[in-house]
Order: structure tokens, then C-alpha cells, then sequence
């Protein structure tokens, strides 16, 4: 259930990003660059999260200045999503495992950041302007960091177990 205040989107943000830490500690470094099926690395979903953080903090900015906002980003629309992220992670290929993980902590702190800085009515009284949809901008926050969190988790869980039962630890 999506949080409908200040309250509730502080709190889910850094439970979810404390799990994801938790996870991201446990996680041993032959894994970090290891490919999935996919051609997916842990690397690549970590430094994929920070970039959505930005993106989001971007379009807030972008919408408070009353300039055009693009979702999800300038020469993509939703439905090519995984064209956006194929070429994202081809963008981020250089990054290091250490970089990811700064990047993710940095983009953290500014979400924080912005999230503590507005009240409750800001973050959830009206839509996010220039977002062209319903979505309040708390609910923006919480799809680019908490829900974010969330689904590396997951998928970082399933990538150490799958790691575990291979190596046999």
C-alpha cells in the first residue's frame, strides 16, 4: 500500500533502503559484475536505482521551475521503458561497483533530503506539477526511492541465494 503521508513515506523510505543495505553488505564481491540471463548485474540494478532517484528529483525541479517535464525521460515515452534501460545501463557499463553504491547513497541522501524539506501537504495535496497525471509528488518519491529499494532487494536476494546454491555455502 502506497504511504499517503510525510510520516509514512520517511519511514518506508529508510526501512526499504536499510534492508537493501543490509543486503547490498552481504553480497560477495564475485557477484558484484556477475551477469544474469539477462546480461543483468548487481552493479547494473544498484546504479539503475540511483539514476531513477535523479531522474525523479529532476522532474520535481523541472515541474517547480514550471519548465516541460519528460517522462521518463527526454526522447522516451513509458512504453519503452526497456529500451531506456537497456541504454542506460550501456551508459553506466563504466561505472564500479564502489561508484554504484555512492551513487546510490548520495541520490538517498538528496531524496531525504527533499522529502524532510516539504510538508505533508506538499508531498501529498496535490499532484506533482508538470507530471501530467494524478500522481502527488510523494507518490513519485516513494516509486523512485522505497519502491526501488524494494524491488533490488528482491532481486539481489535471488541473485545471493541462486550464488549460495551454486557455491555450495
Amino acid at each position: 500500500m502506497p504511504a499517503t503521508s510525510k510520516q509514512e513515506l520517511q519511514t518506508a523510505s529508510e526501512k526499504e533502503f536499510g534492508k537493501l543495505q543490509c543486503l547490498i553488505d552481504e553480497l560477495p564481491e564475485q557477484l558484484w559484475l556477475e551477469k544474469d540471463e539477462e546480461g543483468i548485474t548487481p552493479k547494473d540494478v544498484i546504479a539503475h536505482r540511483a539514476h531513477w532517484i535523479e531522474l525523479f528529483l529532476g522532474w520535481y525541479a523541472d515541474g517547480q521551475q514550471g519548465l516541460e517535464v519528460f517522462f521518463p525521460a527526454k526522447g522516451y515515452k513509458w512504453n519503452e521503458i526497456k529500451r531506456y534501460n537497456a541504454d542506460l545501463r550501456q551508459l553506466q557499463s563504466g561505472l564500479t561497483w564502489t561508484s554504484a553504491l555512492s551513487e546510490l547513497s548520495g541520490k538517498h541522501v538528496e531524496l531525504t533530503a527533499l522529502i524532510e524539506n516539504l510538508s505533508n501537504d506538499q508531498l501529498y495535496g496535490a499532484p506533482m506539477k508538470g507530471a501530467k497525471n494524478h500522481w502527488a509528488t510523494g507518490r513519485w518519491a516513494e516509486a523512485a526511492g522505497p519502491s526501488h529499494y524494494r524491488s533490488a532487494t528482491k532481486y539481489l536476494r535471488q541473485r545471493l541465494k541462486a550464488f549460495r546454491r551454486s557455491s555450495g555455502t
